[in-house]
């Protein structure tokens, strides 16, 4: 993850700002920023099945059924886990483990930023003049983004850069349509904080925004006006930081060739000039049911599991028997042996 300083985004915008921009599709671009998978699959290993977490505290588990109106007598908690390179070029491993990585990251920090400040967490996107296409330098469109931001009053966040959209549409079954192709159109999205907070959401006026109220609606439509950049603060709240992280890294864009993919940039109060690191938690996985943590586990009976989570019939969880035929078949694993817990 980089950090830009406020004297390199001057010194990037500056060194633009009075050569002409000629509209330009910027296709040819598309190769340079492919989206997070686009490469090539890292090992053979890469999504194989790895083994098993297991919550064998079946007492438990049938209390609680009880109580909700389920059948859990005699069930065990099971989770399939595979095996991840932990790569953003990997088809395989970059929408699961990494993109799930830099959302927790994105995550802590953020909460650890909104409770500094008092300010709630707002979902920005930023779509770069159409004209500006064919600067085919991620760094500059980066600092354009981030001066649209910084002059509209986002004090900082962090910044995720995609670089196409799925454009183009086809007619399938007679009247449906679904998105086909993808165009070069640079764009931005922020998980920020804007001084003094959204107040547009909660507005009387709504959607018939009074001019120069000074409002980040009017604001954003003026600066608009002025670049061709639009800057837009979704209308709705969104749910979970985590998920809304998840959800911007697993279509990101990476530059293709780069050693390492930097691709959260952290601006402003959540810099790490202006603040210190946040150390993630270790995340431990735990049983839905009961909320135990999941420990390895082994299943030695006969049952044939889809293994394989591209299959139409692969189920991620399930509650299975721990015993089958009054055979015990399900063990937790401690130090890499079997251990059978009455």
């Amino acid at each position: 993850m980089v950090a830009v300083s406020r004297q390199e985004l001057d010194s990037i915008v500056g060194d633009f700002a009075e050569q002409p921009l000629e509209a330009s599709s910027g296709s040819g671009f598309l190769h340079l920023y492919p989206l997070v998978g686009g490469g090539e699959v890292t090992n053979a290993f890469c999504g194989n099945f790895s083994g098993w977490k297991i919550c064998d505290n079946v007492a438990m588990h049938e209390s609680i059924g009880k109580l909700t109106g389920k059948d859990y007598a005699g069930k065990a908690f099971t989770r399939k886990v595979h095996f991840s390179c932990g790569k953003p070029s990997c088809p395989i491993c970059c929408r699961g483990s990494w993109a799930g990585r830099q959302a927790r990251k994105v995550e802590a920090r953020l909460v650890r930023a909104s409770e500094q400040l008092g300010l709630d967490i707002e979902h920005i996107s930023v779509s770069i003049n159409p004209k500006s296409y064919g600067i085919g330098d991620e760094k500059v469109l980066r600092a354009m983004a981030m001066k649209a931001l910084e002059e509209l009053g986002v004090v900082g966040g962090s910044l995720l850069f995609h670089g196409s959209r799925h454009r183009r549409f086809e007619r399938i079954q007679g009247s449906g349509f679904r998105q086909f192709g993808t165009d070069w159109s640079p764009h931005y999205h922020e998980l920020g904080f804007i001084r003094g907070g959204y107040t547009c959401r909660d507005c009387e006026r709504k959607s018939n925004c009074l001019e120069g109220c000074g409002g980040f609606d009017d604001r954003r439509w003026q600066y608009y006006l002025k670049t061709g950049i639009y800057v837009k603060v979704m209308y709705y709240k969104r749910k979970s930081v985590f998920g809304t992280a998840w959800y911007q890294a697993h279509h990101a864009s990476i530059k293709r060739g780069a050693t390492r993919s930097h691709v959260v940039t952290w601006h402003g109060v959540c810099g790490y000039r202006n603040m210190r690191a946040v150390k993630l938690v270790k995340k431990t996985d735990e049983c839905p049911i009961c909320h135990s943590p999941l420990k390895d586990g082994v299943y030695i009976g006969k049952k044939n599991f889809v293994l394989n989570r591209y299959s139409p019939d692969y189920v991620r969880d399930s509650m299975e028997d721990l015993a089958e035929g009054g055979v015990v078949v399900w063990y937790v694993c401690l130090n890499g042996l079997m251990v059978v817990v009455p």
